[in-house]
């Protein structure tokens, strides 16, 4: 059993082979965090993990017979009041005034397998060996509430999930002001904090910053999760940790709204990790007999480096929290209009199109904006999810049927959570979209954002879209949302606080009903790009687009970003026509394919207009993807250089049995009459032999990994190479 209490010293112990986390129940009731990192060997009693100080001036809340003080211990849910004057995990404003609680050990339960959390996404399992999972009960007497501290430890995985609950069980009624998800203590400093930011275009750039006093925090508050600014994602890593080897602690947030991603090192050199909903605009009241639930944190441990914490994440990602069909299956090889034609076109040209991507190979056409209600620009049409008869005379059902006829699958674009003032939906029911009365609302790309914390608002649009999809061929959806949340107030909501986390919840649950309706859909989550990338999207949308911008060099840096957390097979990365619509850039047709075979596949562009070279390449770019695909999907996934400082790009991916690599380098800059560029590699199995598919040499791992392979010469800026490489 990979948990354990300890009766006697009233210590849990979770644990497998690759991680221990051990609290302990404290003098006062409370919990004690004594250590996270690696496994290390069961014992009776971790006593010897508490440190116990006299300082000066230590508010004591236990004199006797130790000393012990909440300020300077390692707690395992903080909250305030009780002598900590560290930042809380847990704010309850209670009738009289009051926010000081005093939650104390009750109980607790340790089962087989994973419970479901009500409503939201999670990780999960398919049978009760793979996890091991532990509720901790505490419970606050003046308020008579329960607190529910959950963790699940995967028997295969580096992974430890944590989330809370609260139970109401007084006649009081209470009000959450700030619920964390998870919190854990580090005894010291000696951390860098990584986290990805950015902006729309520039999604998950890498950043790293050395801990210091104080607070550092990621966060957004722009209503949809990530938003392109900040992802709910942070880690820490020992200075000298690299790529391979080192510590490294991950923690992912499995929610799709505003988040909160805090470390707090205090004076005395501790370092506290809180994540969960931002209080920012969330209040939540509980009444008797009424309970709360907090999203999950993923927590990952890694002691070989970055690439193994980014290694356990795709795989428990791709394996225990995707769902259903597409979750270990070929995503189809698509091209979307969008770059195209934008608003522009008709049935006529939209089916040229299609019989052109088929004529070169593609698999899947992608109807982008503007087939809807009087949507001819960004100003009109949000909200009637009715097909326009003037440009697609015989409906989605009659051109869907059509593409099918030509030997491809047909995908739809939708933005089901936006409305334009100028549609009919608003017109009939202006109190569905979220603003203030009485205040000009917020606009950004000319729509405002219905309220999908209103059952009504929500049913309407799902009976809407369900009524094109039940009549027609769309074997995909790209689910689009290009503006965050502004003038946050619901016309139907008594309480305002809950109306943020309400959104959220009513995403999930269209999503979820619109997956049981047609289980063999792919939906596509796209926001603006990559503003909604989050573990919470994941649970119902298998791929997301990774951004706007499709310039090869650009996404290099995007994409490598992105491949600290999520796995290669979640990445929509597509090639596009150049000059590049974002940057202008123009770089070779074999470059833009070798940067987009870092994702799932696809196209941005019109066919119709390439010439006959290019079609060719095309071509031989669908086979080679289609012979890597598995390989690209399932592989273990290597960062190879950092695009940030080197003059290149270089991944990979190797098989599961070592047999199989492809290795993908983007030249980032030109230089006259460069030095020798070598490319080392990892993952390969050292005593065996590999040849180059297209040379025919044949190497030792070992000399891969540790001399590298030497480029070719540069010819020409923003060159790309694929070496494959097969064991022999």
């Amino acid at each position: 059993m990979p948990i354990k209490f300890h009766e006697g010293s009233k210590t849990f112990h979770i644990y497998n082979k690759h991680l221990s986390y051990i609290t302990c129940i404290m003098e006062n009731g409370q919990m004690e965090n004594l250590y996270y990192g690696k496994a290390i060997r069961d014992k009776e009693d971790f006593s010897y993990l508490h440190e116990e100080i006299m300082r000066s001036l230590m508010a004591v809340c236990v004199p006797e017979p130790g000393l012990l003080s909440m300020q300077y211990t390692k707690q395992e849910y903080p909250v305030y009041g009780t002598g900590d004057y560290r930042n809380p995990a847990l704010t309850v404003r209670q009738e009289n005034g009051s926010e000081i609680v005093d939650f104390k050990y009750v109980s607790h339960e340790i089962y087989g397998g994973k419970k479901k959390l009500a409503g939201l996404p999670a990780t999960y399992t398919e049978s009760d060996e793979e996890a091991t999972s532990l509720d901790i009960t505490l419970h606050d007497s003046v308020m008579d509430t329960d607190l529910v501290l959950t963790y699940s430890v995967y028997e295969d995985y580096p992974v430890i999930t944590r989330s809370a609950r609260l139970v109401q069980k007084g006649d009081q009624k209470i009000r959450l002001e700030n619920v964390m998800s998870a919190a854990v203590e580090f005894p010291d400093m000696d951390y860098e904090m990584i986290h990805l930011s950015g902006a729309w275009a520039r999604e998950r750039y890498v950043k790293t910053r050395k801990l210091e006093m104080g607070t550092q925090a990621v966060q957004s508050l722009a209503g949809t999760g990530s938003s392109s600014e900040q992802n709910p994602f942070i880690a820490l890593k020992r200075p000298h940790t690299t790529e391979d080897t080192g510590e490294v602690f991950g923690f992912s947030f499995v929610y799709s709204g505003n988040f909160l991603a805090q470390v707090e090192v205090s004076t005395y050199e501790m370092t506290r990790v809180m994540m969960g909903i931002n209080p920012q605009g969330f209040s939540w009241e509980l009444s008797r007999d009424e309970e709360f639930q907090t999203p999950e944190v993923v927590m990952v441990y890694s002691d070989k480096g970055l690439n193994g914490m980014s290694q356990a994440y795709h795989r428990l990602y791709c394996d225990r929290l995707m769902r259903g069909k597409w979750r270990n299956h070929a995503r189809p090889i698509l091209l979307n209009n969008w770059e195209a034609t934008y608003f522009d076109f008709n049935e006529e040209k939209i089916l040229n199109i299609a019989k052109k991507a088929k004529e070169v190979g593609v698999e899947l056409f992608v109807l982008d904006d503007g087939w809807f209600g009087t949507r001819n620009d960004d100003y009109q049409g949000l909200g009637d999810w009715f097909v326009n008869k003037n440009k697609l005379p015989n409906g989605i059902s009659g051109l869907s049927r059509k593409i099918e006829e030509m030997g491809l699958k047909f995908g739809l674009w939708v933005e089901l959570e936006m409305v334009n003032k100028n549609s009919d939906c608003y017109r009939a029911h202006p109190d569905w979209a979220l603003q203030i009365p009485g205040k000009n609302p917020v606009r950004s790309r000319n729509q405002l954002v219905l309220d999908f914390s209103r059952k009504d608002a929500v049913d309407f649009i799902f009976d809407s879209i369900t009524e094109v999809l039940d009549y027609a061929e769309v074997e995909y959806l790209k689910w689009d949302m290009n503006r965050s949340l502004c003038d946050v107030y619901s016309a139907a909501a008594g309480y305002q606080g809950k109306v943020l986390y309400d959104y959220v919840l009513g995403v999930y649950d269209f999503l979820d009903r619109l997956l049981k309706r047609y289980p063999n859909l792919l939906i596509e989550g796209c926001s603006g790009g990559g503003g909604r990338f989050d573990a919470g999207m994941l649970y119902y949308t298998p791929q997301i687009w990774c951004s706007d911008n499709t310039d090869a060099i650009n996404r290099t840096r995007i994409q490598y970003g992105t491949s600290f957390f999520y796995p290669v097979a979640a990445m929509g990365s597509h090639v596009s026509a150049v000059p590049n619509h974002q940057t202008g850039r123009v770089t070779s047709m074999h470059t833009r394919g070798v940067a987009a075979m870092s994702g799932t596949f696809g196209y941005e562009l019109n066919p119709a207009l390439l010439n006959a070279k290019e079609k060719a390449e095309i071509r031989a770019q669908l086979a080679q993807y289609r012979e890597y695909q598995e390989l690209i999907r399932e592989g273990d996934y290597y960062r190879l250089s950092n695009p940030f400082q080197d003059n290149f790009a270089a991944w990979m991916v190797v098989s599961d049995d070592r047999s199989k690599a492809l290795v993908s380098v983007i030249r980032l800059t030109a230089e006259a009459n460069p030095p020798a560029a070598y490319v080392t590699l990892k993952g390969m199995e050292e005593d065996a032999f590999y040849r180059e598919k297209t040379t025919g040499k044949v190497y030792p791992g070992a000399a891969l990994m540790e001399a590298g392979i030497l480029l070719p010469a540069a010819v020409s800026e923003y060159e790309a190479y694929q070496i494959e490489l097969e064991r022999v």
